[in-house]
């Protein structure tokens, strides 16, 4: 199978790229595929002629998407809908991704597939709209991926890093910290995220539409923290603390885990939310060796 990668540096493009596959990933750099011209993306997905394309680019800084909501939504929105168009006409699959911000928190239970939706904030907001314009554009082609909390070892690039990361710099100048304990959400290992996302794409029985891809279980930042601290062995005490779901006067969903339904029933299985952790670490900072 021939994968055309839209995203390469990020931190799930490079998750995708850094599996062993027999599939020939093609992956261009920004420069050679801008995800914003729609004649970039046709020239791109002509000149590789690929059986399915996987989008891992978005405006995902969530703050950000406040000050700059015209460039969420041509990022998130309208250049979906021109790729899924050009999938569409060219009979491509196309693989692209969403956020467990598209809901609102009012559940207290993971949100299934099918839950009803109802986004705090542009980023949300427009990433929902990414969601329709795909479905809209290409019913037949297009796979929508929902997922939560990602982390990876190439860290985020518009957000200065990864969660897991900068609370583990924290900590080497903080003896005291405060994290929310208001938001439960399901963070997700990059790396398991891409392993699952190969698995889909393979899958006879995939079907177009949306799904959840997420680490299995839930936490809050507070718990997420603390569980990187004790297995790190570090020595920064972290203090729950109740924000109401708001950073400023943006709100974001108190309660966004997420069940992975569908894939479930494809036989797919997530790790659980720790177990992913533990990886990770293990993984870059060699939590076993020291």
């Amino acid at each position: 199978m021939k994968i055309l990668l839209i995203g390469r540096t990020g931190q799930l493009g490079s998750s995708i790229l850094a599996e062993r596959t027999n599939h020939t990933i093609i992956a261009p750099a920004r420069s050679e595929l801008d995800i914003e011209s729609m004649a970039s993306c046709e020239r791109a997905i002509d000149g590789s002629c690929p059986d399915v394309v996987i989008n891992t680019a978005a405006f995902h800084n969530v703050p950000q998407c406040e000050i700059e909501p015209l460039k969420a939504f041509d990022v998130n929105c309208i250049a979906i809908r021109n790729l899924a168009a050009i999938c569409a006409k060219r009979n491509v699959r196309l693989i692209t991704f969403s956020t467990d911000y598209v809901f609102g928190g009012e559940k207290r239970t993971p949100y299934r597939e099918d839950d009803r939706t109802g986004p705090l904030q542009i980023y949300g907001i427009s990433r929902l709209a990414g969601e329709f314009s795909a479905l809209a554009m290409a019913p037949d082609h297009a796979t929508i991926i929902r997922t939560c909390g990602l982390y990876g070892l190439s860290g985020a690039n518009s957000k200065g890093g990864n969660f897991v990361d900068k609370r583990i710099a924290d900590a080497k100048t903080i003896k005291k910290l405060e994290m929310g304990s208001d938001q439960v959400v399901s963070p997700t290992h990059a790396g398991d995220l891409a392993k699952a996302v190969l698995q889909m794409i393979e899958h006879p029985q995939l079907t177009p539409g949306i799904y959840h891809l997420v680490n299995e279980g839930e936490c809050t930042w507070f718990e997420f923290t603390r569980a990187i601290y004790e297995l790190m062995e570090l020595d920064t005490s972290v203090t729950p603390v109740d924000r109401g779901g708001r950073s400023g006067e943006m709100r974001r969903p108190r309660y966004s885990a997420l069940a992975n339904v569908k894939v479930r029933e494809l036989g797919i299985v997530m790790p659980h939310w720790r177990n992913a952790l533990e990886r990770y670490l293990d993984d870059k900072y060699g939590l076993h060796n020291t």
